[in-house]
């Protein structure tokens, strides 16, 4: 599988968003539409950011009874992105019924991918919020089984985690991983970062990138430093 880095689009309007994509002249990065951005503008945003020529992560981490999420899937397969996601919480239940809804007639699919954890989420808020006792580690690796073991491509998982994910479930589970940042920038809320060059040494297949690039005084040139540091 080729790694690559997407970039996240955490824009509020059309305009900011094509703005931004209208910089890069020579390159169509991977690029990531989140709740933000898809609640803003709807589907319309997909389809013409997709006709541009870019690959579209849909992060809309859906997590409903599975009758729901089926239909919802089945609508989100028409919008042609290459990867969406839902909470492995649901239940392979949940899942399995996503994989059927978001299969095409001629049976193409983005790739689903399933959140484990959320990087926000710690230990001690699992316990005292979610009364998960286990380890945040087991609990992860567990997700991420019963995410493959209901057919879906992978997980997003911390940087810190991928290498261990792709020895539970196999190599050729995807993983994609926020949480990076350059080694001279800024942190920002994420508390477990990792740069380009580390995720990349780690296993992570894929590298969400916001505002390293989204808001560096050059977003092109920080795009392509992540590339050639991630991807090589």
């Amino acid at each position: 599988m080729g790694k690559d880095v997407i970039i996240a689009l955490d824009f509020d309007s059309k305009e900011k968003t094509l703005a931004f994509l209208d910089q890069f002249t020579e390159e169509k990065p991977f690029v990531k539409i989140g709740m933000e951005l898809y609640y803003a503008e709807g589907p319309a945003i997909v389809r013409e950011i997709k006709a541009r020529g870019h690959k579209i992560f849909l992060d809309l981490k859906l997590h409903d009874i599975p009758n729901t999420v089926k239909k919802a899937m089945a609508v989100l397969s028409g919008l042609d992105v290459d990867m969406t996601n839902l909470h492995a919480a649901g239940t392979k239940a949940m899942m399995e019924a996503a994989l059927e809804g978001l299969t095409r007639p001629d049976g193409t699919r983005p790739l689903l991918i399933a959140v484990t954890q959320l990087t926000s989420t710690s230990q001690e808020r699992m316990e005292s919020d979610l009364l998960i006792e286990k380890p945040l580690d087991q609990v992860v690796m567990h997700y991420a089984k019963c995410a493959a073991e209901s057919g879906l491509a992978g997980v997003v998982c911390s940087p810190l985690e991928a290498g261990k994910v792709h020895e539970v479930c196999g190599k050729d589970f995807v993983t994609v991983t926020p949480g990076v940042r350059f080694a001279d920038g800024d942190a920002g809320d994420q508390v477990r970062v990792t740069t380009p060059a580390k995720a990349k040494e780690l296993g992570s297949d894929y590298i969400v990138v916001g505002r390293p690039i989204t808001q560096a005084a050059d977003p092109v040139a920080a795009y392509r430093r992540c590339v050639s540091e991630f991807v090589g």
